[in-house]
C-alpha cells in the first residue's frame, strides 16, 4: 500500500514538475486539478488550509504546496518524494539552459511564445481563485478581510503583514462576537526565522547565500530576484544581465521559479554551484513544512485559530490577485492579449477536467500565431 502510494505521488509531481509552467499560482491550480478533482486525497477546504498554512512560512510557495501534499498522502517518504519529483525536472531543464548560456552567452528567441503564455496562466489563475473563492469566503467578515487585502496587496504591502494581520483580525472579530475578555488560547504561530548566516569558507558562500535566501524570503520569484540584486549583484558576484537571464529562464520553464538559483548558482561556479545554490534554496522549505504539517489540522480544531485559519485563507486569494494585476500590467496591453486572457479564464471554468497545461500549451500556440499578425 505504501510504495503504491509513493509511486502515485511521484507520477503525479513527476508530471506537474515537467508540464508546470506560469509560476506558484497556476502551479497550485494544478495541484488542485490533480489531487482534490482527480483523485480526491483530501477535500477543497483542507487543500485551502494548506494553502493558507504554505503562505505562513518563508520559501516557495508551490514547491511547499507539493511537499504538504506528499507528507498528507504519503507521509514523510511522500513529502521526500513529491518535494525530489516536482523540483528536479525544472533543476535538470535550468541546467541546461545554464550549461549553454555559459558556453554561448546568449538564450534562445522564446518572445512569441511568452506573448501568449502569459494571458493564459492569468486566465488559469483567475479561474482558481473563484474555485477557491466560494468555498473561502464564508461570510462578510471574510468578504471584508478579503477586498481589504486584496487593496493593500495591490497597493504593494508586505506579503507577510497582510496575512498576520488578516489572521490576527479575524481572531479579535472571533473573540468580539463571543464576548470573551481572555485571549490565553492564542499561542504565537509566526515562524519568521532570524536566519544570519555567513560562510567564511568561501568554497560554500554560494550555498549559504542561497540557504539564507530559501529560510527568510517570502514573496514571488520577482521579490527572490530583487533579494538575489541586493545579495549578489550589488556585491559583484553576479552581473546584472546575468540575473535579468536567470529571470527570463525562470519564466520560460517548468516547475518552481526558484530553480532559477541552479541557472545563477552554474554561472557563479559551474556544477557545483548549481549543486549548492539548488541544496541551499530548497532546503529549508523541507524542514517548515515538515515541522507545520502536522500543526494544520491543530489549527483548524481550534475555534480561534480556525479563524485565523479562514482569514489567512482569503488573504493569500487576495495576494493571488495581486499578482494577476501585476502580470496583467505587463502582459494585456492589446486585444490579442485580452482574447487570450477571456479565452484562458473560459476555457478553465468551464471544463474543469481539461489539464491546465493545455491551456497554456493554447496559449502560447495563439501568441505566437498572433505574433506574427
Amino acid at each position: 500500500m505504501e510504495k503504491t502510494r509513493l509511486k502515485e505521488i511521484a507520477r503525479v509531481f513527476l508530471k506537474l514538475g515537467i508540464i508546470g509552467f506560469g509560476g506558484p499560482a497556476v502551479h497550485i491550480a494544478m495541484m488542485e486539478e490533480e489531487v482534490v478533482r482527480k483523485r480526491q486525497w483530501f477535500t477543497h477546504e483542507h487543500f485551502l488550509d494548506l494553502i493558507g498554512a504554505t503562505n505562513l512560512i518563508p520559501g516557495p510557495n508551490s514547491t511547499e504546496m507539493a511537499l504538504h501534499c506528499g507528507k498528507e498522502r504519503g507521509g514523510w517518504k511522500g513529502l521526500l518524494v513529491a518535494g525530489a519529483c516536482f523540483i528536479l525536472p525544472a533543476v535538470i531543464i535550468t541546467a541546461a539552459f545554464a550549461w549553454a548560456y555559459r558556453q554561448y552567452g546568449q538564450l534562445p528567441q522564446v518572445q512569441p511564445f511568452i506573448y501568449g503564455i502569459k494571458p493564459a496562466i492569468i486566465g488559469v489563475i483567475l479561474s482558481l481563485m473563484i474555485t477557491l473563492g466560494k468555498k473561502a469566503l464564508k461570510n462578510i467578515e471574510l468578504w471584508f478581510i478579503g477586498l481589504t487585502c486584496a487593496i493593500l496587496a495591490v497597493l504593494g504591502i508586505n506579503e507577510v503583514i497582510i496575512l498576520f494581520g488578516a489572521g490576527f483580525a479575524a481572531i479579535l472579530i472571533y473573540y468580539a462576537r463571543t464576548r470573551l475578555n481572555s485571549l490565553n488560547s492564542i499561542g504565537p504561530l509566526a515562524l519568521l526565522p532570524a536566519l544570519a548566516i555567513s560562510g567564511n569558507n568561501s568554497d560554500w558562500r554560494i550555498f549559504w547565500i542561497f540557504l539564507k535566501v530559501g529560510a527568510i524570503l517570502y514573496g514571488s520569484g520577482y521579490v527572490l530576484f530583487a533579494f538575489l540584486d541586493s545579495e549578489l549583484v550589488k556585491t559583484g558576484m553576479l552581473s546584472r544581465q546575468t540575473l535579468i537571464d536567470a529571470i527570463a529562464v525562470g519564466q520560460f520553464t517548468p516547475g518552481p521559479v526558484f530553480s532559477s538559483a541552479t541557472f545563477i548558482g552554474w554561472q557563479m561556479d559551474g556544477l557545483a554551484g548549481a549543486a549548492k545554490a539548488t541544496v541551499g534554496i530548497f532546503l529549508p522549505s523541507f524542514l517548515f513544512v515538515g515541522f507545520l504539517n502536522p500543526l494544520v489540522l491543530w489549527l483548524r480544531r481550534s475555534k480561534a485559530m480556525s479563524a485565523f485559519l479562514d482569514a489567512v485563507n482569503v488573504a493569500a486569494i487576495a495576494l493571488i490577485l495581486a499578482v494577476c494585476v501585476e502580470m496583467g500590467k505587463d502582459s494585456i496591453n492589446n486585444w490579442k492579449t485580452v482574447l487570450i486572457l477571456v479565452a484562458g479564464i473560459a476555457v478553465s471554468l468551464f471544463n474543469k477536467k481539461l489539464n491546465s497545461a493545455f491551456v497554456i500549451i493554447g496559449g502560447a500556440t495563439a501568441g505566437y500565431l498572433l505574433w506574427l499578425i
